[in-house]
């Protein structure tokens, strides 16, 4: 088979190769280390690289699919686990100078404890920005992650070498977090498919000093294969106080039932936000193509008003009280954006941040009233296209921080509310343009849903690769496993 092919091939197509002994999970995971290596000095996507792990894994599974005892629909399916959690034998860094590599690391984040679990073949780490507080793919630790349909473009973050990964045709699977986007900004910029599921859905540890805000969730190149991994990575763990009750329900039963009779909503800007035109027109395109599958769609009036500067206490608060874990001596390394905001937190009082849970509470309250009344809410995933690497703002004259210009995503961390990106299109230079997809509090199977029957109208989109870059590309760290 062309190396292309098995790529780009997903879980269900890989395990059924598999199951008639066409192809070995060892000769997946070969040729996708192959193609990591190749391709990782031009998108920096690693800051890890398990070989050896990964062949070893691979050569697990080939023993049981020969015997006919494969684990489950993920035995020998390459995976990736984003630099935020923890992964047995090796440091979780999180994209910073500050975390001491050289400590123990015994234990394994629940979802990557599941995953190993079920037999998937971890190849390797992927990178974040600085501890995640950004949705672009660069940190003072690995350097600029840059984005397959254009190497002078960001990939988005925080969960930036996994966007990349997976539309670079590296693993099928990929582990992600999101604590105001982090999983859908990159799929948006990328054009992937990710999904920040209910808050609690999947079993967190360590916890976030985000907290209610950051959920864990995957990141795929098509719907059923993201709902394959969520169904792994949500069995319960014990570690983590906030999680949902089991629920070991298959997450691709039903996904081809359709939106015929559905009630969707439609916000091209939830009332405040500045959208690019030709982002507005491919959103708008798409949600006719709803309309199309026999959904009943109306464009809604502002829903809420903008609770940015709601988003922004918590966010920063939560910086604040992360940073005071290291030595104050050592903060010359951080990303000085992640310290301006970080230092915006050590100036609020305790009463700020109660008022901005408020404003939380409320908007939660008031989004459980709007999908007693709608089945979806529509909007742009992203209202710009990726920047270019080594670009905070998008209009500096207009903008403070980067949750300036990415106004549609956090609001449904605030409400723990299930969402997606999905690609829509692309722009005239050739950057994706992804939908969000947002369902009522714990209706991860309706996204999963209306994300698959959309994605059935759409044409493959596969990234170029090819660009030039005219600067060179940072060194990327490839980290063995500690002794012990």
């Amino acid at each position: 088979m062309a190396g292309d092919t098995i790529a780009y091939a997903s879980a269900a197509e890989l395990t059924e190769l598999y199951r008639k002994q066409a192809l070995s999970p060892v000769e997946t995971a070969r040729l996708l280390l192959d193609r990591l290596e190749a391709l990782q000095p031009k998108l920096n996507a690693f800051c890890i690289i398990d070989r050896d792990g990964a062949l070893a894994a691979a050569r697990t599974a080939e023993e049981r699919w020969r015997r006919r005892e494969p684990l489950g629909p993920l035995d020998g399916v390459p995976v990736t686990i984003k630099d935020l959690m923890l992964m047995r034998g090796f440091p979780t860094l999180r994209g910073s100078h500050l975390v001491d590599p050289s400590q123990e690391w015994p234990e394994d984040t629940p979802a990557v404890a599941r995953l190993r679990e079920a037999g998937a073949v971890i190849l390797g780490k992927t990178t974040t920005s600085e501890f995640g507080w950004k949705a672009l793919g660069d940190s003072p630790l690995t350097g600029i992650t840059r984005n397959p349909w254009d190497l002078s473009r960001t990939s988005g973050g925080s969960s930036a070498g996994a966007a990349v990964a997976a539309a670079a045709g590296i693993g099928v699977l990929h582990l992600g977090s999101d604590g105001a986007g982090s999983i859908r900004t990159p799929s948006s910029f990328c054009g992937t498919f990710g999904l920040k599921p209910s808050f609690g859905r999947v079993p967190a540890y360590p916890p976030s000093p985000l907290g209610l805000l950051s959920h864990h969730g995957p990141i795929a190149r098509n719907v059923a294969d993201a709902a394959a991994m969520l169904r792994v990575i949500a069995r319960p763990d014990h570690r983590d106080p906030y999680a949902l009750p089991p629920d070991d329900r298959d997450w691709q039963d039903g996904i081809e039932g359709g939106v015929k009779g559905w009630r969707i909503a439609f916000s091209p800007d939830l009332g405040y936000a500045r959208v690019d035109p030709e982002i507005a027109a491919a959103v708008a395109a798409a949600v006719r193509r709803f309309e199309s599958l026999g959904g009943v769609v109306e464009q809604v009036e502002p829903i809420f008003a903008s609770p940015r500067e709601a988003l922004f206490t918590l966010w920063a608060a939560g910086v604040a009280a992360l940073l005071r874990t290291f030595p104050a001596e050592r903060k010359h390394l951080v990303d000085p954006g992640l310290l301006e905001t970080a230092a915006a937190g050590e100036r609020l009082g305790a009463a700020d941040w109660v008022a901005a849970d408020l404003v939380r509470n409320a908007l939660g309250r008031l989004m459980g009233a709007f999908h007693a009344q709608y089945d979806l809410l529509l909007t742009p995933a992203m209202p710009i296209p990726a920047l270019p690497v080594g670009q905070d703002l998008n209009d500096p004259a207009q903008e403070r921080h980067w949750i300036d210009w990415s106004p549609f995503s956090y609001p449904f961390n605030m409400t723990r509310q299930p969402a997606a990106s999905i690609c829509c299109g692309l722009t005239s230079k050739g950057l994706p343009i992804g939908l969000q997809i947002v369902g009522p509090l714990y209706a991860d199977d309706k996204v999963l849903r209306a994300a698959r029957a959309f994605e059935a109208t759409q044409p493959i989109r596969r990234p170029p690769l090819t660009t030039p870059v005219a600067d060179p590309l940072p060194a990327t760290p490839n980290l063995r496993p500690l002794p012990g």
